[in-house]
């Protein structure tokens, strides 16, 4: 029997058989990750608000379990649509487009682990020695992911006509470790000699990203790009997220460097002081480079996105950019004194979690009318087919060597 005939045969046969679970498995995408760190966005910035009673801690923790369920859902289908439909698993990762989202897992674990410590440890049971070990499998996840998908990036040329600030994906997670790091050391005591590794690797990988991000993010800016259009209008607010996330770690590692570098006698006794003026004269120029993205972005926003269902998974892009600039306000209104910026850092907090919910439920109304995370039969039965056709293919190998 030829493949042809295999492949028709399997046609026929599994024509009755493609479920609307099939469709779904099939057609999920790692675009479906910014879902859980848009969930996470919005307890990260709630937990800086200022005055924190005791039921929005309440909320926060909810918001922390729904965004570790959507991220076990996403890793258990794409983990399905590796084994039942590798060939659909493997031109998601080549992709122009969707090949840019596979850091996004990393990022949504991120979220997870200052959850952890702000929900599990210092409100809770777990150990700090748990958000420890997580922090090193954080950053062995971004380094996993991030230098293979920059090697594949960097091995072809781009038209910088076509670039988006969705480039800066590549080495988000990177960028994150300075801000998972002060999150951790939240909990851990400055004598703990793991805290210098813990700090210097925060400042280390912060460092390297963010110069990189502003390299890549200087093409937007330039006349040639232009503003974003379509479902592009969103990928705007990336920009935000480098400069926002910068300045949020510079101030809070070096609040930290400022108890754990004398307790160890690194450099000398006034160092971390030092460290901690300069983070905060520096995160207060990242802060307005932050914002101006962030009104470069808003202003044509309306008049530059098309207002298509489909395309409603590209506007989780609205939320966890802005993490870093909006947390930062909340933070330099404390350390200066400006009662404005926790006004603006309240408002912001609110309209976040606004954008959520209304992004929740179109995201939810999209799925139930199937125009994301929903394939076609015949895509279905394709992929199908290429599996078959490769067991066959394997099979008659196999066969022939036996006979041999």
């Amino acid at each position: 029997m030829s493949l042809d005939q295999v492949g028709d045969a399997t046609i026929t046969k599994r024509r009755s058989r493609v479920s609307s679970l099939d469709r779904h498995i099939h057609g999920w995408s790692w675009q479906s990750f910014p879902i859980g760190m848009g969930t996470g966005a919005v307890f990260v910035t709630l937990s800086g608000l200022k005055e924190h009673p005791s039921w929005l801690t309440s909320v926060e923790t909810g918001f922390w379990s729904l965004n570790m369920a959507i991220f076990l859902l996403n890793v258990v289908t794409l983990s399905i649509q590796a084994l039942e439909f590798p060939h659909r698993a493997w031109s998601l990762l080549q992709d122009p487009v969707e090949g840019l989202f596979p850091p996004m897992m990393v990022l949504s674990f991120a979220t997870i682990i200052i959850g952890t410590v702000n929900y599990a440890v210092v409100n809770g049971p777990a150990s700090p020695n748990v958000v420890y070990v997580l922090f090193w499998i954080y950053v062995g996840l971004s380094l996993a992911t991030c230098f293979p998908m920059l090697m594949i990036w960097f091995n072809q040329p781009h038209d910088i006509l076509r670039f988006t600030p969705g480039y800066a994906f590549l080495v988000f997670p990177l960028m994150l470790t300075g801000v998972v790091a002060f999150n951790i050391l939240r909990v851990m005591d400055p004598l703990d000699s793991r805290a210098l590794g813990v700090l210097f690797v925060g400042y280390f990988f912060q460092g390297m990203s963010w110069i990189l991000h502003d390299l890549l993010l200087s093409w937007y800016i330039s006349v040639a790009t232009g503003f974003m259009e379509g479902h592009q209008a969103n990928s705007a607010f990336v920009a935000c997220g480098p400069p926002g996330f910068t300045a949020l770690s510079l101030i809070n590692l070096a609040d930290h460097a400022s108890a754990i570098l004398p307790a160890h006698g690194i450099i000398s006794n006034t160092a971390g002081d030092i460290w901690y003026a300069a983070s905060v004269m520096a995160a207060l120029l990242l802060y307005g480079l932050a914002v101006f993205f962030f009104f470069l972005g808003i202003i044509p926003y309306w008049f530059k996105l098309h207002k298509r269902l489909d395309q409603i998974l590209a506007c989780w892009a609205l939320t966890f950019p802005n993490v870093g600039w909006i947390s930062t306000t909340g933070v330099l209104g404390k350390i200066l004194n400006v009662q404005g910026l926790f006004i603006v850092h309240i408002v912001m907090d609110t309209l976040l979690f606004l954008t959520w919910l209304v992004l929740i439920v179109l995201t939810a109304k999209a799925i139930w009318k199937g125009l994301i995370f929903n394939a076609k039969d015949e895509d279905v039965l394709k992929d199908s087919i290429f599996s078959v056709n490769e067991k066959f293919t394997a099979d008659n190998h196999s066969d022939a060597g036996t006979l041999v």
